[in-house]
């Protein structure tokens, strides 16, 4: 590897630790919004990421209008990504933040299965133990008893990795057709806010300064943290960089410790250990799998 290539994996792994930041923060702003409609506060922040997307769509000259071949995997995009966000924001206001960033972050090995069901892409045994293993994590965080679906945050939070999972799997075969990222983002923050526009206005819950300076500061980091990582994945490979999400957990955990006063129980930290294992594992066998498909 050379001094350009380090420069730019270093720059990569830079903004990607920035968007787990900003990630965390997102979710830190939606709990301290308070008791509003999970559907409300998906609103405001998807129309501050519209926003920031057609900003850089009209800056960049790009076109909004897209092959017809295309409509359908943004549209798929769009709906699973829009659920996800919902069980996402579900689960942050009932779980610790903590928890509901880790359930959230299964996203990736949800994408594999995707990818083997939906792109045909091979799955080999390692990944499919690893995913085995991150799901055997997440019942640490989720802790099922046979009350649990009368308490079912934890589930909609496992909900929400998988909504996500699937919005990036397609993201890859809209991204394979030639559509450009700012145009992925616009297309699924506006069709968001055009879903939940109508219950919205139908069940609009009045808000303080307090809470809509809340939402709007969570519309900002969502914003900050979705082309953080897009600028990422284009400075390096996932597969040199992908591992550093991962320290979303610790900075959910800092700022629930900081501004909520929560700290995951014991549990909650074996559960973590165990997924990022297995991301770690999944992470450094896929760097030994490259290295020997180069070396032949």
């Amino acid at each position: 590897m050379n001094t350009a290539e380090m420069k730019n994996k270093n720059l990569g792994i830079l903004c990607i630790i920035c968007s787990a930041f900003c990630f965390s923060c997102m979710n830190l702003f939606v709990r301290l919004s308070g008791a509003l409609p999970s559907i409300q506060k998906s609103f405001f922040r998807n129309l501050i990421a519209f926003c920031f997307a057609m900003i850089i769509v009209k800056r960049e000259g790009l076109s909004l209008r897209v092959r017809r071949d295309s409509l359908g995997p943004l549209l798929i995009r769009s709906i699973s990504g829009t659920v996800g966000i919902l069980c996402n924001f579900y689960a942050v206001d009932h779980l610790a933040i903590a928890d509901a960033s880790m359930l959230n972050k299964l996203s990736p090995f949800f994408v594999l299965i995707f990818s083997y069901l939906i792109l045909k892409e091979n799955v080999t045994f390692y990944q499919t133990a690893c995913i085995l293993t991150a799901f055997l994590g997440s019942l640490f965080i989720i802790k099922p008893t046979p009350g649990i679906f009368q308490n079912p945050a934890s589930l909609i939070g496992m909900l929400g990795g998988l909504g996500a999972g699937l919005a990036y799997a397609f993201v890859r075969i809209a991204s394979k057709q030639g559509v450009p990222g700012p145009v992925i983002v616009a297309f699924f923050s506006g069709f968001s806010c055009l879903v939940t526009l109508p219950n919205l206005l139908l069940h609009y819950t009045p808000m303080t300064g307090i809470q809509l300076l809340c939402l709007l500061l969570a519309g900002l980091s969502a914003a900050g943290g979705q082309f953080a990582i897009t600028a990422a994945y284009s400075h390096a490979p996932a597969r040199e960089i992908s591992i550093y999400d991962y320290t979303q957990i610790i900075f959910s955990t800092l700022l629930g410790l900081i501004f909520l006063h929560e700290l995951p129980d014991g549990y909650s930290f074996i559960g973590y250990g165990i997924i990022i294992g297995a991301s770690l594992v999944m992470f450094l066998l896929n760097n030994r799998q490259v290295k020997k498909n180069c070396s032949r």
